[in-house]
């Protein structure tokens, strides 16, 4: 995919306020103090994510953000995942009595600062666990991170939509870009009510 389309989603804009855990992906800082992502390492990332989690049957992605819930469950139906919005109820990963238990081999997250509870249950388990994360999330208990603005929902799109590509090549069910049919704009947020 061209920088441009990319750029145009605004997923390499980053914060003001910088993780040190989060510098090594920043290309740039402007004048006015807004840290700038490195494209081409959110495209590798992706891409390695991407391939890392084709391995796994059980896939479990998981926001609380509003903005991300459209961008997950079209995730989960293109890929074959669980995908669980909203508040993580206590147990989902750790209490097979639990009437939602779900066992996953890996976990997506869309915010290390809303996704604790997700996160926390999964360390629990030993499962391995990939975030996006902007340039202010602590990246404790991460396994891998996916550097990318997560705090606009059409970057949030851009980043599963590429991701749910990258493992179903990784997967074979489609040999190149040219045979991915999801659209972008089936991922991206469009209705407040999602971003409650």
């Amino acid at each position: 995919m061209a920088f441009e389309n990319l750029l145009s989603t605004g997923m390499h804009i980053g914060m003001k306020q910088q993780n040190a855990k989060m510098q090594k992906f920043v290309y740039k800082t402007r004048e006015d103090g807004l840290a700038i992502l490195d494209l081409q390492t959110i495209e590798n990332r992706i891409k390695i994510a991407g391939k890392f989690i084709s391995q796994y049957d059980k896939i479990m992605v998981t926001s609380r953000k509003g903005i991300a819930f459209r961008a997950i469950k079209k995730f989960a139906e293109v890929t074959g995942s669980k995908s669980v919005t909203g508040r993580f109820l206590p147990g989902i990963i750790t209490n097979p009595s639990f009437r939602g238990y779900y066992e996953p081999q890996v976990l997506l997250v869309a915010d290390p600062s809303t996704d604790y509870q997700a996160i926390d249950e999964a360390t629990k388990m030993r499962i391995p666990i990939i975030s996006l994360c902007g340039t202010y999330n602590e990246v404790g208990g991460i396994d891998f991170v996916i550097p990318v603005n997560n705090k606009g929902r059409r970057a949030i799109a851009m980043v599963y939509w590429l991701l749910a590509r990258e493992i179903l090549k990784a997967r074979g069910a489609i040999k190149d870009d040219s045979e991915y049919t999801a659209k972008i704009e089936d991922f991206e947020s469009v209705e407040r009510s999602e971003e409650r």
